[in-house]
């Protein structure tokens, strides 16, 4: 293969992002979902010039661990870059990642936006897109790209509801004929269920812990609706006397902890339903509404949705990943769904 064919075939391994608060997912056209990784970045301070020492996983495994000089840092909070050098390093590790290195990888780039960023925020990295070294970025509303991923009729004249909680933002919408109806970006997702669970350890128990362990707990024990009576061992450190503990915990502490961000979700549920058209609310009666987005697994969510909304709710296949593949869909089939991609 010549030099020309190569450069040829890397411009067309076009890339689609779903630049997540808490993970990032690439998916590479024709060829589906080639990286799943943290959005975590590990920055060293070498006598006052900052480097980016590791990325991912490996950055992952040093929050809540470093040493004075080194930071691991989520350069994305709610779903919106908080810091944009941080960000653009990110993207541009997970572009010569996923393209082996190569440094002729120059590719067009399809990223999904929660339906509550500003234009300056959707600016911004679109931005940090194009300094990492693509050629062209466009974006995609997150909900549309979560209910292409999960097989939602979308473009037909009929009524699809997703509901996809992610890290930063839980984003809820009505969709028809291949718009939105109605949509709305809860900034209350998996990583405030993380900080209730210290807040709760905290109040209840009076031990300390940090978020990596109650993201732990969340995904061993955590639920909406507690259906069991099993005990999961938590360590931490003992506030009264400063020394290491471990206490047992229940799925009654967990439901109790997440209570009123449950709360706070079904009441946004409501305010979509109240704000949607007889026509489409009588689909919804039949179609329900689907869940996706790492929010989707916490235990019994959809029981509790469905008992305090009366529609059925219904998780996708793969929720960890509909947004991601979706974004990729959306990218293989660009005139089918050219009207819900933007530029900025």
């Amino acid at each position: 293969m010549g030099i020309f064919d190569k450069v040829k075939k890397i411009w067309s391994q076009d890339m689609a992002i779903d630049l997540g608060t808490a993970n990032t997912l690439v998916v590479l056209k024709g060829q589906g979902v080639v990286l799943n990784e943290p959005s975590v970045v590990a920055i060293v301070d070498q006598g006052g010039k900052k480097n980016v020492l590791a990325v991912g996983d490996e950055a992952k495994t040093m929050l809540g661990r470093t040493p004075g000089n080194i930071s691991a840092i989520r350069p994305l909070r709610d779903g919106v870059i908080a810091d944009f050098i941080v960000t653009e390093e990110m993207i541009k590790h997970f572009i010569k990642k996923v393209h082996k290195g190569s440094t002729f990888a120059n590719p067009r780039i399809l990223i999904c936006v929660p339906t509550g960023s500003t234009p300056v925020e959707r600016k911004a990295i679109q931005d940090s897109a194009l300094a990492a070294g693509a050629r062209r970025v466009q974006l995609i509303e997150e909900p549309i790209a979560a209910a292409i991923g999960a097989g939602l009729p979308i473009s037909e004249a009929t009524g699809s509801m997703i509901v996809d909680i992610g890290g930063g933002t839980s984003e809820i919408a009505v969709m028809s004929l291949g718009g939105l109806v109605y949509s709305k970006s809860l900034r209350v997702a998996g990583d405030a269920m993380d900080t209730a669970i210290v807040n709760y350890m905290r109040k209840e128990y009076n031990l300390l812990i940090g978020d990596s362990t109650a993201e732990k707990i969340k995904k061993e024990m955590g639920t909406a609706l507690p259906s069991g009576k099993n005990t999961y061992p938590v360590k931490g450190r003992d506030l009264r006397s400063g020394t290491p503990k471990e206490v047992n915990i229940t799925e009654e502490d967990t439901a109790e902890a997440l209570n009123d961000i449950m709360r706070e979700m079904i009441g946004a549920i409501k305010q979509a339903l109240e704000n949607t058209p007889p026509e489409l609310s009588a689909d919804l009666v039949d179609m329900g509404l689907t869940l996706t987005g790492g929010g989707a697994l916490l235990k019994n969510i959809d029981k509790r949705f469905s008992k305090e909304t009366g529609l059925p709710v219904h998780v996708a296949d793969d929720p960890l990943s509909c947004v991601a593949v979706g974004t990729g869909k959306a990218l293989d089939q660009e005139e089918t769904f050219s009207t819900m991609l933007s530029e900025y």
